[in-house]
């Protein structure tokens, strides 16, 4: 396989998480915080969260940054290593999925049984 190419992890790209969550790091250097989801990367299994996984890159100097430097941004992690805040009680939770009277499937959080979305 060639090194440019990256590797997709599942053919199965429904991740239990959306832009605008709230979630809960459960493993890594991040464990314990909680941010906002910026970004969700199906494809890859992972998702950007606001203020966590943060890395240092060098941009050199441009018409937007004229100065150039050493910036802090997040980097994506994967979407295993979050869980979905649960609405009612704030702790972290398992999602579930429930097909409503009217037909339409939501996510459900298996703590309290409240309808995410």
């Amino acid at each position: 396989m060639p090194r440019t190419k990256k590797r997709l992890e599942s053919h199965n790209n429904k991740l239990h998480v959306k832009k605008d969550d709230t979630v809960f790091v459960i493993t890594g250097k991040d464990k314990g915080k909680k941010g906002r989801v910026i970004a969700a990367y199906p494809r890859e299994n992972r998702v950007l969260v606001e203020g966590v996984n943060m890395v240092k890159k060098h941009a050199k100097p441009s018409q937007l940054n004229p100065q150039g430097g050493i910036l802090n941004q997040e980097a994506p992690i994967h979407v295993s290593n979050v869980m979905l805040v649960d609405p009612k009680s704030g702790k972290p939770t398992r999602v579930g999925y429930k097909v409503l009277d009217n037909g339409t499937k939501v996510r459900v959080a298996k703590k309290s049984g409240e309808v995410i979305d």
